[in-house]
This record gives structure tokens, C-alpha cells and sequence, in this order.
């Protein structure tokens, strides 16, 4: 838990969580691919791209030849607050202009410190650079409406992004101020930037067992991270390990970064070169693993949920179904995923939305349209997701890495009745 807390804690924006990735898989002995360059790749070998500086992709290559691949897929990016160009808004105060990413619970961000992270783009005298910045201290803050003068606002209030959610900044002759720490944070002249707002408070370990963790984007850096760590500590296997960290997943997938892009089939085909392998006949002997966090049974509210089909919390890893495909969990990859889960000893439990209050998509269906393999979506059961401030399981943080290794330690079967094993 210390570490996944150090992650979440570093993790202020969707840059500094594909950073914090980068660094660990350098530390443990992987090479970076440069998608600008030919690639060499050998029996035994590490590797990883980045994308972006928002997506990243890693494998192995095993030491005997490869029968086809094994992927999981999560995303690093969350409902925030992105800052705009010429954000500065000054009168009598200052504030910053934004625009909202992805869905959120817009009322979970107001009264708490908040502050800036993310990529700038700096000009420097050694050209052009690509650069993340933190303004690593309590900056801004998005007041409330007294109830003195919003009467109704516990009755149900229709939140404006272009007026109620401007965080406040300063007085009024701030505006100099502000940019100017961010270019020192930058170190040069900002040219371009992708900047988000993230709350500043640390991940906590809480409840009467200690048996909870809040933090900011739990969905889906948990995911992130228990891949990321399953993937780690795996045996070889006779199939090709690779991780997947998308971006945009909140916002559609729909960037060159995301599971909609090209980006895992190019990485495919990039590789079975390499390999003199074919990728259809590799791909045919493939697997994915979707791994978004889902809805858990609301303890004030457990009507919401489906009847039959409502996670809880540290009750273990949450299979995702839905008839209209939001979700591509079929029979098939279903047996899989019990499979890995029944090897590691690691609970199952089901999730489907209640019939009449649909759920969003994830990156299962969206990234079949490329790489179009047998997959299961899954993910930790968490409470109020899209807040600003999210509630998981720290069972399930254990779950769910557990699982990942065991399945990234396995190799894949095709019988001729369509099923899949894993030995």
C-alpha cells in the first residue's frame, strides 16, 4: 500500500502517472522504443514506448518463440479541470478560465486546496522541449455560494462550468504572478501546455481495519497500477506479456493516445516484424484483459445497483458484462479470467448496470475496433466514482496484482470449440 500510495501521491496528472511507469520500467531493466526508429528486438528482452507522454505500452519478448500475445489495458487519465489558453480572469480577484474532462461530480471539487500539474511545451536555448510541471503547493481554490445566498443549494443545484467552477487564484494582480511560476517551474518560455487542476491531498489508508483507500483518480490508476505490478512480477510464458496504459478514455479514447488509435495494432504488427512473426496468426492466439474500476454496492444506496450483480467492496476482482457490448466481457473471455483468478486464489464477482440506468463504455469494446481479440472487462469494485475524491479496497489492490501475475505468467491455448485455456 506504500507504494501504491507513493504512485497515486506523484500521479497529478495523467503526464506524471505515464512518468512514474516510465521510471520504474527503466529501473528494472527495460528499453525505451522510439516508434521514430527501426526496432531491434531480441529473445529475453525488455522493452516499452511511450506515446504522448500520456500513453505507454511494455513487453517482453520471451526466450523461446512467441505463440501470441497477452494484453491488459487501463488508462491513466481522470475527470479534472482543464486549464485554458489565456486563462486568467482578473477584476477584483484572479481567477483561471477552465473547461471540464470527462464526467464528473462537479460539487466534490469546491472548498478544497487545489493546484496545477501537468505538460508544458518550453522554448529553451537548446530548441524546443517537453517538459511536466507541479506548482507542488496549496494555489487554488473553488469557493462556494454561502447558503445565505443559494437557498436552494441543497435541493439540488445545476452546477455552471463557466461561472461556478472558476478556481480562484489570487487578488487582483496576480495574473503576472501566476505565469510566472509556472515558466520557473517550466524552466523557459511556455510555448504550449496541458495543464489540469488536481486536489491537494494525499492518499489514505482508513476504516475501523484499515480496510479502505481514498484518493484522487482511483479510477483508473488502481487498475494501473495492479497491472502494472502483475506485469512486473510474472514468470516468463510462452505468449508475449504486454501492458497498456492508455490516455483519453474519459473523453471518448479518441486521441492519437488512446484505445480508439492505432497505436496497439502499430505496436503489434511493430513487433511481429521484429519477430518475423505473423500478426494475424498471432493475434488469433491472443487474449485481453480490460481493467477499468467499477461501480460497488452504495451503502446508502444499494437500490441503484442490479439485484444479483452488485460488487462490493474488497470482495475481489469485478467481471463487467453488458448485453449492448459497453462492456465486452462474453462467455469466453469470462471462463478466462475465472481461470486466472481460481490459479491465484483470488475471489470473482459480477457487475451489470440495473437494467434502466445505463453505464458508459470502457476499453474492451473500444479497442476491438483494432486489435480485435477475446477479451474480458473487469476492474475493482469503488465507491463515488468520478468524484474528485474516490473510495476503493485495499483487499482488492492485492486481488487484483495477484491476478495480473498469474495471468501474465500463463500461456494461452486455443481448443478448435473456440474456448481458451491457460496452462
Amino acid at each position: 500500500m506504500k507504494e501504491l500510495k507513493a504512485f497515486l501521491d506523484y500521479s497529478h496528472s495523467v503526464y506524471h502517472a505515464v512518468a512514474y511507469l516510465e521510471e520504474t520500467l527503466q529501473q528494472t531493466g527495460y528499453t525505451c522504443l522510439q516508434e521514430t526508429e527501426k526496432w531491434s528486438l531480441t529473445p529475453g528482452g525488455k522493452y516499452y514506448l511511450t506515446r504522448g507522454g500520456s500513453a505507454l505500452l511494455a513487453f517482453r519478448v520471451p526466450t523461446e518463440p512467441a505463440r501470441g500475445f497477452l494484453f491488459t489495458a487501463s488508462h491513466a487519465d481522470r475527470p479534472t479541470f482543464r486549464v485554458k489558453e489565456n486563462g486568467e480572469l482578473v477584476g477584483k480577484y484572479t481567477r483561471l478560465a477552465t473547461e471540464k474532462y470527462g464526467g464528473m461530480v462537479i460539487s466534490t471539487w469546491l472548498d478544497r486546496p487545489l493546484s496545477i500539474a501537468g505538460r508544458v511545451i518550453v522554448e529553451t536555448e537548446k530548441g524546443v522541449k517537453s517538459r511536466l510541471v507541479d506548482i507542488d503547493r496549496d494555489l487554488l481554490l473553488i469557493p462556494n455560494v454561502a447558503i445565505h445566498m443559494n437557498r436552494k443549494v441543497n435541493e439540488g443545484y445545476a452546477w455552471n462550468p463557466a461561472v461556478d467552477t472558476l478556481p480562484l487564484a489570487g487578488t487582483e494582480g496576480a495574473k503576472e504572478k501566476l505565469w510566472a511560476a509556472l515558466e520557473k517551474a517550466a524552466g523557459g518560455k511556455i510555448l504550449g501546455h496541458d495543464l489540469y487542476l488536481y486536489v491537494r491531498q494525499n492518499a489514505s489508508v482508513w476504516g475501523v481495519e484499515e480496510e479502505f483507500i481514498s484518493a484522487q483518480a482511483l479510477d483508473d490508476l488502481q487498475c494501473v497500477w495492479g497491472c502494472a505490478q502483475g506485469f512486473l512480477q510474472a514468470e516468463e510464458s510462452g505468449d508475449i506479456p504486454v501492458l497498456c496504459v492508455f490516455d483519453s478514455e474519459e473523453v471518448g479514447s479518441s486521441s492519437c493516445q488512446g484505445a480508439g488509435s492505432q497505436l496497439l495494432a502499430r505496436t503489434v504488427d511493430r513487433i511481429c516484424d521484429a519477430l518475423g512473426c505473423q500478426p494475424d496468426t498471432m493475434l488469433a492466439n491472443s487474449f485481453m484483459i480490460s481493467a477499468d474500476n467499477a461501480h460497488a454496492l452504495h451503502p446508502n444506496h444499494p437500490e441503484l445497483s442490479d439485484a444479483t450483480n452488485a460488487p462490493v467492496v474488497n470482495g475481489g476482482v469485478v467481471l463487467k458484462f453488458n448485453a449492448n457490448l459497453r462492456y465486452a466481457t462474453d462467455g469466453v473471455g469470462a471462463a478466462v479470467l475465472r481461470q486466472v483468478c481460481q490459479k491465484a486464489q483470488v475471489p470473482v464477482q459480477t457487475y451489470y448496470n440495473r437494467a434502466d440506468l445505463p453505464g458508459g463504455s470502457t476499453l474492451g469494446s473500444i479497442s476491438m475496433g483494432n486489435v480485435s481479440v477475446p477479451t474480458a472487462d473487469i476492474g475493482l469494485a469503488q465507491l463515488a466514482m468520478h468524484s474528485a475524491w474516490e473510495t476503493a479496497g485495499v483487499k482488492d489492490c492485492d486481488y487484483l496484482t495477484r491476478a495480473m501475475q498469474t495471468y501474465y505468467s500463463s500461456t494461452l491455448a486455443v481448443n478448435p470449440d473456440g474456448s481458451l485455456q491457460l496452462a
